[in-house]
């Protein structure tokens, strides 16, 4: 078990000066972390007696819809029946602002896309109040391989193949792990094949996951019979997620058909499900510890000041870090002390997630970014 330094604090004076004597100003900043505290496209269509009667309705439709849409995305499936039950009113003292799209009206309708903004502090005191586990953390996207087989032919990429068809058309949950499919084209047909997925080449996959912009890549193998006695069909799905925060466990499900229901139709299932305890596996992995606060010293290589502000403003932007106490600062390296909640590997995954490799070199802790120039 390695020891957790901590640095010792210059004072606020002296890093100034240096950031001074440094100079420079940071350059144009990366795209920033998703605020997982915004639920936008709400989507609201009320009619009443008058435009204006309307519009009252469909606004406090919004808020209802996106506070239980932001609670959902932040905790378990398991505890969706405990979530709180609040008026509008009482949704009201926890927004931010919200703004409105595609507005329109009629003499006794209205439509609009809403856009609600939270207060993290707000409603993390009513998760905690309630007792609700949470994750904030996103994940990068993960990219769904969906492998179908039936009657021993092996289908990734050839048409038809029912099971991609089933991912195309179930919505991923507005959660904190986007799920991407793969186009299929022939840069695609020649990076992997279904018996490499299934196999799990490393190489072909972490390759593929690569073009998308993927961090993970989740092989979806389902295997498709028939029982003869009753002519119900089983779908038995293993799904290994590599790359790396995937580990390449395997998980494996059957589900079976009910009655009148189509494979087309349970394959759709048997994906929505699938979906949903993708997003439920990483919130258990990254449930927010506030009862377990560490600090942690780390060292971070930089090619200059912008590289600094650039790592900086994505550690502001993170759930598990509460402060970055600099203690020293230089034109190549800074050293930190990062205040955060959580264990040691849960703060690893969390910034693995903002392009942020944090290891052990030497007996310390080495911070750094994984996108060039920043």
């Amino acid at each position: 078990m390695f020891v957790h330094r901590r640095w010792r604090a210059w004072g606020h004076r002296a890093l100034l000066a240096l950031a001074i004597l440094l100079g420079g100003g940071a350059g144009p900043l990366l795209a920033a972390m998703p605020d997982v505290y915004e639920v936008a496209g709400v989507a609201v269509d009320v009619t009443a007696e008058t435009a204006a009667k309307a519009r009252d309705a469909a606004i406090a439709e919004g808020h209802a819809k996106a506070f239980r849409q932001l609670l959902a995305r932040l905790t378990l499936k398991a505890d969706r029946s405990r979530l709180p039950d609040l008026t509008v009113a009482g949704i009201a003292a926890y927004v931010t602002d919200f703004s409105v799209a595609n507005e329109k009206t009629s003499a006794t309708r209205y439509l609009a896309n809403l856009t609600f903004r939270f207060k993290r502090d707000a409603i993390r005191r009513l998760l905690m109040d309630y007792r609700l586990p949470f994750a904030e953390t996103p994940s990068k996207p993960v990219l769904v391989l969906p492998v179908f087989e039936e009657a021993g032919a092996v289908l990734l990429w050839d048409t038809p193949n029912p099971w991609r068809t089933a991912w195309e058309e179930t919505p991923a949950p507005d959660g904190l792990v986007p799920l991407a499919l793969p186009l299929g084209d022939l840069t695609d047909i020649a990076a992997i094949g279904a018996e490499q997925a299934v196999r799990g080449d490393a190489q072909r996959l972490a390759a593929v996951a690569q073009r998308y912009g993927a961090g993970d890549s989740l092989v979806a193998h389902a295997v498709k019979t028939v029982k003869p006695r009753d002519n119900t069909i089983q779908i038995d799905v293993s799904t290994t997620r590599y790359g790396p925060t995937g580990g390449g466990q395997t998980l494996v499900r059957a589900y079976t058909s009910g009655a009148g229901e189509t494979t087309e139709a349970l394959l759709k299932r048997a994906s929505a499900e699938i979906a949903v305890e993708v997003e439920d596996d990483w919130k258990r992995d990254n449930l927010l510890q506030f009862g377990n606060p560490a600090v942690i010293a780390v060292a971070i290589p930089i090619a200059g000041l912008s590289e600094w502000l650039a790592v900086r403003d994505r550690l502001a932007g993170m759930a598990v870090i509460r402060s970055t106490d600099v203690v020293l600062l230089s034109r190549t390296e800074v050293r930190a002390n990062l205040q955060y909640v959580g264990t040691t590997e849960q703060l690893v995954l969390a910034l693995a997630q903002a392009d942020l490799a944090l290891t052990q070199e030497s007996g310390w802790w080495v911070l750094r970014s994984l996108r060039k120039g920043s």
